[in-house]
C-alpha cells in the first residue's frame, strides 16, 4: 500500500441519511428469499436492522434458522442488490441472537405465502406444540381448516406437508418456528 491510498474497506465510504435508509429498506424489500421467491427478505423478518457505521450501510441479518442452506445465498443477494443500487460495500451482520421466529413475518409477506400456495404459519410461537398440540392450518387454496398432516417435512425443514380434507389438495405448510 502507497501513502494515500484508501484501505479496500474505506472505498465508496460517505455520510449516510434518513433517505438513504429508506431507499436500502425498498431495495431489500425487492430481494425475494430464494426458496419462497415470492416473499422478500423483508417480509420474511430476517432483515433486522439497517443504519450506518464507519460511512457503509450496515445491514443486520438473522437467518430462519442457524442451519439454513439458503442463508449464504441470501446475504449474497442482499449485497449485490444494495451494491446495484449504488450502496458501496455494505457490511452484513449475520446476528443469531435473539433467534428469527415466524412471528417476524410481515402481514404481506403470509398473504404472498397463502396466494403462492403455502399455508403461513398459523397464530404465534408457543409451547403448546410441544405438548402435542396442533395448530388449525388453512388451506391456501379453498380456504378450509379440514386439513391433515401427511408428513413432518415438506419441500425444505421449515416446511411440513399437509393436504386438504375437502379440495384434495397436497400443500406446504410453513412451521411456527
Amino acid at each position: 500500500m502507497r501513502p494515500g491510498e484508501l484501505i479496500a474497506s474505506d472505498r465508496g465510504a460517505r455520510a449516510g441519511s434518513a433517505d438513504d435508509l429508506s431507499q436500502a429498506w425498498s431495495v431489500l424489500g425487492q430481494v425475494m428469499d430464494p426458496e419462497v421467491p415470492v416473499v422478500s427478505v423483508v417480509d420474511l423478518g430476517i432483515v433486522r436492522g439497517l443504519d450506518w457505521r464507519d460511512g457503509h450501510l450496515h445491514v443486520v441479518v438473522t437467518p430462519t434458522y442457524s442451519g439454513c442452506p439458503a442463508t449464504e445465498v441470501i446475504e449474497q443477494d442482499i449485497q449485490h442488490a444494495l451494491e446495484h443500487a449504488g450502496f458501496a460495500a455494505p457490511q452484513l451482520e449475520r446476528r443469531l441472537d435473539p433467534a428469527w421466529t415466524t412471528d417476524w413475518i410481515s402481514e404481506h409477506g403470509r398473504e404472498a405465502l397463502r396466494a403462492y400456495g403455502i399455508a403461513p404459519p398459523a397464530g404465534s410461537t408457543s409451547k403448546r406444540s410441544l405438548l402435542g398440540e396442533s395448530p388449525e392450518v388453512c388451506c391456501p387454496q379453498c380456504g378450509s381448516a379440514h386439513t391433515e398432516q401427511l408428513s413432518q417435512f415438506g419441500s425444505t425443514a421449515c416446511k411440513a406437508l399437509y393436504r386438504c380434507i375437502d379440495c384434495r389438495e397436497p400443500f406446504d405448510y410453513f412451521k411456527c418456528i
